[in-house]
């Protein structure tokens, strides 16, 4: 991802939230047995990376991060693709960057 610009399926919300799009992908994920087209990330606060802090490992300490801020759980977070997952990393990346 270039530095300043969003890719077209990443958007960035008026309250500093991000909505992650999947309409583009043929295998869109499955919330609770339902396809969805979308997921929006708040944005992370203090408290939040402090929460995920003693958790070793970066991935799972990621994954659980993007699980709380997505407000789904660890276990769904998990069952995505990489590619799926990957636009998530993107758009926390974004907050962190």
């Amino acid at each position: 991802m270039s530095e300043g610009k969003l890719p077209e399926w990443l958007t960035e919300e008026d309250d500093g939230s991000m909505t992650v799009s999947f309409a583009d992908l043929k295998n869109k994920p499955k919330l609770d047995g339902t396809e969805v087209s979308s997921l929006t990330m708040r944005e992370p606060t203090v408290a939040d990376e402090l929460a995920i802090e003693k958790i070793k490992s970066i991935g799972e300490r990621e994954s659980q991060a993007i699980a709380n801020l997505t407000e789904q759980s660890p276990e769904t977070i998990r069952g995505l693709t990489m590619r799926q997952y990957g636009r998530l990393q993107d758009a926390y990346g974004v907050f962190l960057g």
